[in-house]
């Protein structure tokens, strides 16, 4: 049996979204808070920023992984997942983020804020991501394995 095309794009869309999350949410965010030379008030902007845009990103990267998760067959587990995922990005998108934005505009206008458990939710919801989609990537993978042999 040959392996399905479908199959094969659900796997790479779904390592592609993986990597994309851990380089943005974990990698690039340690990096600019470990950077002595810029300001707090700066790199919390320069987070909003690229969050939003990690945000418009996953939205296009989830579509497709919906389609190809309808080509390549609707597995239960992999539907859950994806309907898991959404739900994260909606959940990120309508509450959390621009919860976290207002945060940054007060810390913006030179205000001190008292501690929230508004990262600590973010930090949960993208490694939540990381291990649907690791979930989504290896079953997929395990697919493409077993079809070839």
């Amino acid at each position: 049996m040959k392996p399905l095309p479908a199959t094969a794009a659900v796997a790479t869309i779904a390592v592609f979204w993986l990597g994309l999350v851990f380089g943005v949410s974990f990698l690039a965010t340690l990096a600019k808070f470990n950077a002595p030379s810029l300001a707090l008030p700066v790199a919390l902007d320069v987070g909003r920023h690229t969050f939003a845009w990690l945000a418009r990103t996953e939205w296009v990267v989830a579509a497709g992984l919906a389609i190809t998760l309808v080509l390549s067959g609707l597995y239960p587990f992999r539907t859950a997942a994806l309907v898991i995922l959404v739900a994260i990005l909606l959940l990120q998108a309508l509450w959390l983020l621009p919860a976290l934005s207002a945060r940054v505009d007060i810390v913006q206008a030179g205000a001190t804020l008292p501690p929230s458990p508004l990262h600590f939710i973010s930090v949960a919801c993208e490694t939540g991501k990381l291990l649907l989609l690791l979930f989504v990537a290896g079953a997929a993978l395990r697919d493409l394995i077993r079809s070839s042999s």
